[in-house]
């Protein structure tokens, strides 16, 4: 399997931790989205159509999608489950992903970011406090829920999930950015116990090839 991805990418980051965790080697296709490489045509016309990062190719399979993977690796590879089967659990799990995935790091992308700076001319700060408005509008639910309905070490649970999965790269994110996370004590005590687990460690974007400081 192939996995394209960029290093700082925290869609990226979260197919490498499920490659990681339900043990399935890949090789890694850097693709460097702040030089433009996404929107390359041969990127775009053989590889992912929406011009983005992650994609994976299984032999003739190519898709991209963060979490259109990780469904497709559950269906493929189940034996390391990162959305529960069970009813309840598997809508929790959704849930946090979700919140994640589609109300804070939509707003807060690369392109968001330079878009913002770019046409619409916000200065450095103004972005910075865009990026940290959203992360704190975003991480005061996730916080919420883990109150009301995790349990375990994971979010859910003894083991990793999709919630886990996602999670992960959206505090790293939010360090770098500089973020204040100590209203998020659930959170980051998930994302302490990340920083022991070896497939999580080696998915981090320091581990990866491409890595630039």
């Amino acid at each position: 399997m192939q996995l394209y991805s960029f290093f700082n990418s925290s869609t990226s980051y979260r197919i490498r931790i499920a490659l990681a965790l339900k043990g399935i080697a890949f090789d890694t296709i850097p693709v460097n989205i702040r030089v433009g490489e996404h929107r390359a045509a041969p990127y775009v016309d053989e590889v992912n159509a929406s011009a983005t990062v992650p994609a994976i190719v299984d032999g003739d399979f190519a898709l991209g999608q963060s979490l259109a993977i990780v469904d497709y690796l559950d269906a493929k590879y189940p034996e390391t489950r990162l959305v529960p089967h069970d009813i309840e659990a598997r809508a929790r799990v959704l849930e946090l992903a979700m919140l994640i995935s589609c109300d804070i790091h939509p707003v807060n992308n690369l392109r968001i970011l330079k878009y913002l700076q770019g046409p619409l001319g916000l200065s450095a700060e103004q972005k910075d406090a865009w990026y940290r408005h959203w992360v704190a509008e975003g991480m005061a639910g996730v916080e919420r829920l883990l109150d009301r309905y995790g349990h375990g070490e994971w979010c859910f649970g003894d083991s990793p999930t999709l919630a886990d999965v996602c999670l992960i790269p959206q505090i790293a994110n939010a360090q770098r950015m500089g973020c204040d996370l100590s209203p998020y004590p659930r959170a980051m005590a998930v994302y302490a116990k990340a920083a022991t687990h070896p497939a999580f460690v080696s998915a981090a974007p320091d581990r990866q090839p491409d890595y630039t400081a």
